[in-house]
Formats: structure tokens, C-alpha cells, sequence
């Protein structure tokens, strides 16, 4: 039965696009199945360039109250900002 099948994610990248983009999951008992079951429901109108699958459980994320601690510490770096770099006069076009 389906429900007991490993869940995976899968990411698409359209034939113009440069990243792919998380697009939905599947259950599939296998990477080729995966891939295939991914293929059929997902590029149904030829639209995409490449596929990936990946094993649900293998993601690791942040969690929304790790936030702070993750991307406050960029503050305190100005140089990473362009409002830390002026720009000369005679640059046109910037």
C-alpha cells in the first residue's frame, strides 16, 4: 500500500529556469520509482528540464524560531551591504 511507501520530495527545473523548485511529494519505494512517478505526475506538459527526488526524511530545515539566531548575525556585518559602499559621482548607470 501506498501510505507505507517512503515519502519523497520533488524539485523541478523548467526548461528555462537555472534552479529547480520544489513543485510537490510522492510516495515511491524507490529512487527510480521516485523519479518516474515524479516524471508522470508532475511533467505531464513536457514543461520541465530536469528532475529531482529526494528522500523526505533526508531533509534537514530550520525551524521558524531558529530565524534569529540564523540570519540576525548579518546585521552586524555592514560591509555585506550595499549602503556601506558609495558610489563615485561620475559612475552612471549603477
Amino acid at each position: 500500500m501506498s501510505k507505507d511507501w517512503p515519502l519523497w520530495e520533488v524539485f523541478i527545473r523548467s526548461k528555462h529556469g537555472l534552479s529547480h523548485k520544489h513543485v510537490g511529494s510522492i510516495h515511491a519505494t524507490d529512487a527510480e520509482m521516485a523519479m518516474n512517478n515524479a516524471r508522470d505526475v508532475y511533467t505531464r506538459r513536457n514543461e520541465g528540464a530536469s528532475i529531482w527526488v529526494v528522500p523526505s526524511a533526508q531533509i534537514v530545515s530550520s525551524a521558524p524560531g531558529d530565524k534569529e539566531m540564523l540570519f540576525d548575525p548579518s546585521n552586524d556585518k555592514v560591509y555585506r551591504h550595499p549602503t556601506f559602499y558609495e558610489v563615485p559621482s561620475d559612475v552612471e548607470n549603477m
